[in-house]
């Protein structure tokens, strides 16, 4: 097999390495066929991993809150994280790994007796917002149609698959002009968007969203780096009309960083170009990725 044949990535499947446009999960897996699976994404930069311990760690938390076990370690998930790496000969990668409840026996609905099943993957690196875009900043649009799935239904804090809602949002923000959406809950609380959390500055403060949503990595080193930086961030609900008051909003996300908004539902958000406040805190955020306590060396 020769280099050319990870150029999309490399996968790992029931114990073995393969190409990732070659990769296959059995049909009746049911990660698959119920949507019952959790996943994790770390990125690599520069050849190290961003916050791995914290991606793996909130990985663990979701398969136990879905009742699943892992049929390997941590360590050997990490082995394989690096194999995947390796062998796609990336430096800057998206890896993920992925928890599914697994495949039944014929007639077997009962979840406890399903074997569960680890994937993993490695692929070039993927921006929501492209770097020249973000010069820019995207057109972000708020759902008038569709709600974030409820938390009573489906736990955010668990990164799942349950993606429904935001497809039917993305679809809503392309008919509206937009690039992408921001989805609120049935209370008219801002939630999140495909893949990511968002913030808000707000008379001065920085404000993100406080429960409904995923606690995203790239959300959490934003309120830390805030603290370092002197910047107030606050996590608490508001709504469309905070929103839409902001002098600057921007996006957070594994796939992408810190990722400015300039415009919502048409109107410029501020001045209509990203903030002082977003570059300082983009800026910050890829410099973290150069510094020892954030990142671990891919095992190559």
């Amino acid at each position: 097999m020769s280099d050319d044949d990870y150029d999309s990535g490399c996968a790992w499947i029931e114990g073995e390495y393969s190409p990732l446009n070659e990769a296959r999960i059995p049909l009746t897996d049911m990660g698959f066929l119920h949507c019952d699976a959790t996943y994790d994404v770390v990125a690599v930069w520069n050849r190290k991993y961003f916050r791995l311990h914290e991606h793996l760690e909130r990985f663990e938390a979701s398969w136990r809150r879905l009742h699943m076990s892992p049929p390997l370690s941590t360590e050997k998930m990490r082995e394989i994280l690096d194999g995947c790496t390796s062998r796609a000969g990336l430096g800057n990668a998206y890896v993920a790994m992925i928890m599914s409840r697994g495949m039944a026996l014929p007639g077997v609905r009962d979840p406890r007796q399903m074997q569960n099943r680890f994937y993993a993957y490695a692929t070039p690196y993927s921006w929501i917002v492209k770097p020249e875009d973000q010069e820019v900043g995207t057109h972000l649009v708020i759902s008038q149609n569709t709600i974030r799935i409820p938390n009573q239904a489906v736990d955010p804090t668990v990164k799942n698959f349950h993606w429904g809602d935001m497809v039917r949002g993305l679809f809503e923000a392309y008919e509206r002009g937009g690039q992408t959406i921001v989805l609120p809950d049935a209370d008219g609380n801002i939630m999140e968007g495909p893949g990511f959390n968002i913030f808000a500055c707000v008379d001065g403060m920085l404000l993100t969203p406080a429960t409904g949503m995923l606690e995203g990595i790239t959300r959490r080193t934003v309120l830390e780096l805030s603290a370092e930086l002197g910047i107030t961030a606050r996590a608490e609900q508001f709504d469309s009309e905070v929103l839409r008051s902001a002098d600057e909003i921007f996006i957070t996300s594994t796939a992408g960083g810190v990722m400015p908004a300039t415009t919502l539902d048409g109107v410029p958000v501020g001045s209509g170009k990203p903030g002082p406040m977003t570059l300082q805190l983009r800026q910050r955020y890829w410099d973290a990725h150069e510094e020892d306590r954030w990142t671990t060396a891919v095992n190559y």
